[in-house]
């Protein structure tokens, strides 16, 4: 129900309906009714009611049902009087099951809290891991140990770097080496 206009004559059904049922219909097995939503199609010639009756026993919400169900047709000319509409909508009641799956998801959340608290109950406070995770402040004997590894990796890096300079010198040629290299290939 997208278009505005229809949610406006649903809200508006509402309304009117819900008076009705207050004021003009004296019908004793209408009992407490609420009018929980109005839904009208798209080209407005249907309008479902949806309601909900206070009384839990299938007997009452079936004298309920019975006594709307004789009431429509007065309740659709009320409708068609307050709307000004050339064409009244066809009114269909329907019992809202949604007191009773709210009760349902109510006790399968309590059944929940209570198994929860019980799981709650027998659980050993245990951390997984060890029992301190945060890091320990270091000896002074390792930070020693570290700044002689440390100390062994320069010496290394220092024996590599005179290799290097070996093959740097190696690799320096001078201009007359490279036109005598030049000559030497022209002769062959």
């Amino acid at each position: 129900m997208s278009n505005p206009r229809a949610r406006r004559i649903a809200d508006r059904i509402q309304v009117i309906v819900a008076q009705m049922l207050e004021r003009r219909i004296k019908d004793p097995r209408v009992g407490f009714v609420t009018i929980t939503d109005v839904r009208v199609s798209g080209d407005n010639q249907q309008a479902t009611i949806f309601y909900t009756a206070m009384s839990d026993e299938p007997a009452e919400l079936a004298g309920t049902a019975a006594a709307l169900e004789s009431a429509k047709g007065l309740i659709r000319s009320e409708v068609g009087k307050q709307l000004g509409m050339r064409h009244v909508p066809t009114l269909t009641f329907i019992h809202d099951a949604l007191p009773e799956s709210a009760r349902h998801l109510d006790e399968v959340l309590a059944r929940a809290r209570q198994l929860d608290e019980q799981v709650a109950a027998s659980r050993v406070e245990q951390y997984a891991g060890d029992p301190d995770p945060y890091k320990k402040p270091r000896d002074e004997d390792d930070l020693d140990e570290d700044w002689d590894d440390e100390d062994d990796l320069e010496d290394d890096d220092l024996d590599d770097d005179d290799d290097d300079d070996d093959l740097d010198d190696d690799d320096d040629l001078d201009d007359d080496d490279l036109g005598d290299l030049d000559e030497d290939d022209d002769r062959a």
